[in-house]
């Protein structure tokens, strides 16, 4: 951190909103580790207790015994936890239909009547409604209205309790979950079940309590998301793009002012119409399907994760000069007030998309609390940081004269606007890794192919290229893109062997009892072992014969010089280089050895000899 030099008199107000982001991205970590949602895994046979939701230190749990209240028996629903961790009492106070606590209990052997909820407490939200809710310690006493079985027939049985709703916190509410517990009851010892005491809510009594908790005001929270809207504008995603956009007012502000301000305030469009999208689908997911809009769900979706690293890729190549945008020229002669306004509008579209990458607490934490909100302010709220982030751009660009304070154009800024190139791949980079390393490696490779592919289509010509070359080098470039996508883009699905590490011993145990080896010898940085890879061994049929021969698949991985498997390659096995497979059958007394690409029909030939596994 800086050291601080002298006290200014904005200095409080500035520390205050960074200790109000730093608090939003803690609280994005919070929600990234609390999967929300129906989950039938989250069933357990409960007796010490089930986690329903975790945030920083507050924290509420469930667990389920048989009681009595007064003369009824049943199952009481025990919850302990912390006092700002709340589920909410009432349909119409809770922050979308159906998100009020719900106890359902089913049985085989019992019937149930229905739940009976204990007093709740008060508390005010931000916007200052008074809403009711069940927090820290509390029971929820579900009776049992009959056993199924005979009287005179002792009836001990399983009983299924699913919980339902949302829990939320003064700063914040936590994704919707689902949780199923499980317990077994005798009923013939239903006498001796614990008394428990439950003081239920009377008549209109919601305003009895205090207001509990911390809380802030409506336009602190909205002043935080137009904030959290200006800080997305210096996230490593988006800054490579403002150099663009400066570099295109200075060119504007040399027109006129109108013009200038016109395609500033279209830049500013394509930036509210992304957030305007996600206030409508977080509208269309709350009224037409009861959920809620999690921020970070698409970055659980490969597709998404990939399609975003490549974009990124591109943008870093326009950024090295490799190609450059340019309208057609019967579009670019055109003359006119709308000209490049579509363009602009688009590129603060792109600016608003690439936000999303770096700044996940931002706008997960803004995202959380707007969904605890009644739906008008939750899409003011969404659009606030849209507005936030055009902000400045808005700002630069209806009043001109602001340019002059701004630095002269010249070789720094092609030096910035390469190094920002450098950013957008480690971006890039950075997104893969949340993909498995086999298919991360298979998108790196792709993201190198399609660079050549770009790098064709715009460095292969210059506007006096003839039409016909131009069009021949684009249509070699898409298809030479298409065919290394369809080959390196799917998901691919491992039939492949189950490798045994390598280990001398193994394989010495294996010859003894008369089993037969494969040894595949590689490393990593073999680009024709991964050939082989892919053409041998994650073939179906021959993955299949290993497993059905009872063959013994073994992978040394020579990537390290002093690696087992690389010393013995060299000492034991005499063999110069990878990839290299080497095939022991017991009725032979020297091993096949098979080298290069070419091996799979021969390999399969070598292993349909060998009898099957009894």
């Amino acid at each position: 951190m800086r050291e601080e030099t002298a006290a200014k008199p904005g200095d409080a107000f500035l520390k205050a909103v960074f200790l109000a982001i730093c608090i939003l991205a803690v609280t994005c970590c919070a929600l990234g580790q609390n999967p929300g949602g129906p989950n039938p895994a989250n069933t357990t046979d409960i007796s010490t207790g089930i986690e329903l939701a975790r945030h920083e230190n507050e924290i509420s749990s469930a667990r389920l015994e048989p009681v009595r209240r007064d003369q009824d028996p049943g199952v009481a629903v025990i919850f302990e936890g912390t006092g700002d961790l709340h589920y909410y009492a009432s349909p119409k106070t809770a922050p979308a239909p159906g998100f009020e606590l719900k106890i359902e209990a089913k049985s085989n052997d019992f019937d149930f009547g229905e739940a009976v909820f204990p007093k709740w407490e008060i508390i005010t939200d931000p916007i200052g409604t008074k809403v009711e809710v069940y927090a820290g310690n509390f029971t929820v006493f579900v009776p049992v209205t009959a056993a199924k079985a005979q009287p005179e027939v002792a009836a001990i049985g399983d009983v299924e309790v699913k919980i339902t709703g949302i829990t939320c916190t003064s700063m914040l509410c936590l994704p919707p979950f689902e949780k199923t517990l499980q317990t077994r009851i005798d009923w013939s010892k239903r006498d001796s079940w614990k008394q428990v005491g439950l003081e239920v809510p009377t008549g209109e009594d919601t305003t009895t309590e205090v207001a509990k908790g911390p809380g802030y005001s409506t336009w602190f929270a909205l002043t935080l998301a137009f904030l959290a809207g200006v800080i997305l504008n210096i996230m490593p995603c988006v800054l490579p793009v403002i150099p663009l956009k400066v570099l295109s007012i200075f060119e504007q502000a040399k027109e006129s002012k109108a013009r200038c301000i016109a395609l500033g305030l279209s830049f500013c469009l394509g930036i509210l119409l992304f957030f305007a999208s996600l206030a409508a689908l977080n509208i269309i997911l709350r009224l037409g399907y009861g959920t809620v809009f999690q921020w970070g769900d698409h970055f659980r979706n490969p597709a998404f994760l990939i399609g975003m690293a490549l974009l990124l890729v591109v943008l870093a190549l326009f950024m090295f000069g490799v190609f450059a945008f340019s309208p057609p020229s019967s579009i670019a002669g055109k003359a006119g007030p709308r000209k490049g306004l579509a363009g602009s509008v688009a590129m603060g579209f792109l600016a608003a998309i690439l936000s999303t990458p770096c700044s996940f607490a931002i706008l997960t934490a803004a995202f959380a609390w707007a969904q605890t909100q009644r739906l008008p302010l939750a899409t003011i709220a969404i659009m606030l940081i849209g507005v936030g982030m055009a902000a400045p751009y808005a700002i630069l660009t209806s009043i001109p004269s602001l340019l002059k304070y701004l630095p002269r154009a010249g070789r720094w800024t092609e030096l910035f606007k390469q190094t920002m190139g450098f950013v957008l791949l480690i971006v890039a980079v950075w997104l893969l890794t949340a993909l498995p390393e086999a298919r991360g490696e298979a998108v790196l490779y792709f993201g190198v192919i399609l660079a050549f592919c770009v790098w064709m289509w715009g460095g292969w010509v210059t506007l006096s290229t003839p039409a016909a070359r131009k069009w021949i080098i684009r249509i070699i470039a898409v298809a030479i893109a298409v065919a290394a996508g369809f080959w390196l883009l799917p998901a691919r699905v491992t039939n492949g062997v189950d490798w045994k590490e390598y280990d001398a011993a193994l394989i010495d145990n294996a010859l003894t009892e008369q089993r037969p080896v494969l040894l595949e010898f590689m490393a990593d940085w073999c680009l024709t072992c991964k050939a082989v890879e892919k053409t041998v061994y994650a073939r179906k049929d021959i993955a299949e014969l290993i497993k059905r021969k009872d063959v013994l698949p073994i992978q040394g991985n020579t990537t390290l010089r002093g690696s087992p498997a690389a010393i013995d390659l060299k000492d034991v096995y005499k063999e110069p280089g990878v990839p290299v497979s080497i095939l022991f059958l017991p009725e032979r007394k020297e091993p096949v050895r098979l080298h290069g690409l070419l091996i799979a029909d021969k390999l399969r030939e070598l292993l349909e000899e060998l009898p099957d596994k009894e």
